[in-house]
């Protein structure tokens, strides 16, 4: 799956083929929504930079392990500054909220 926004780039059809040769499905966001990709490119984000960017991969298979452990450590390690420097499940445990 190949998320984007409503991009004229990624709204034609010279990209269509590279999706048909290797079977990927396009998603534009909904018309007049900017933030239909907002989290998807957040979590995209910090997939690059705390994972992908920190590592050394040999083989085509240790990158599909590795979400998973990324994903837990997001979620329960990684301090976030909006949650008052809590991890998210710190921050839903204590009952708080935005």
């Amino acid at each position: 799956m190949f998320r984007t926004d409503r991009g004229g780039e990624f709204d034609n059809t010279r990209i269509d083929e590279p999706f048909d040769v290797f079977d990927v499905k396009g998603s534009l966001s909904r018309k007049g929504n900017p933030y239909g990709n907002a989290v998807v490119e957040s979590m995209n984000r910090l997939l690059r930079k705390e994972l992908v960017y920190r590592n050394h991969y040999t083989t085509i298979e240790q990158p599909g392990r590795d979400p998973d452990g990324c994903v837990w450590w997001s979620d329960d390690q990684r301090l976030h500054s909006t949650l008052g420097y809590r991890s998210p499940k710190e921050f839903t445990e204590q009952g708080l909220v935005l």
